[in-house]
């Protein structure tokens, strides 16, 4: 079992910066690609950032490419997700997710989750 855990949330003006990190419990940490989602009020948890096990490969949802920049450090056991440019549709809860490839069923470990909220 994998327990992640948010920090870094808070609040920040509109064209602001913040950084989120969710640091992982275990040792097998550097195996897992990681993934960032978040969650607005009244809508449905979407898909923002990925970063594969070793940290060559990344993936943005189109709404954050080119603000967002997604790094990890395998020493730390931990993921980073540098946000800029912040708009205030950026405002929800942020949750790192990581995906265990033994188990094979997609991103299989939540973190509880960091609010960000952009004020305009």
């Amino acid at each position: 079992q994998v327990q992640l855990v948010e920090s870094g949330g808070g609040l920040v003006q509109a064209g602001g910066s913040l950084r989120v990190s969710c640091e992982a419990s275990g040792r097998t940490f550097s195996r897992y690609a990681m993934g960032w989602f978040r969650q607005a009020p009244g809508k449905e948890r979407e898909f923002v950032a990925t970063i594969s096990w070793s940290g060559v490969r990344t993936l943005y949802a189109d709404s954050v490419k080119g603000r967002f920049t997604m790094s990890r450090d395998n020493a730390k056991n931990t993921v980073y997700l540098q946000m800029s440019s912040l708009k205030p549709d950026d405002t929800a809860v942020y949750y790192c997710a990581a995906d265990d490839p033994s188990v094979g069923a997609g991103f299989d470990y939540w973190g509880q989750g960091t609010q960000v909220t952009v004020s305009s």
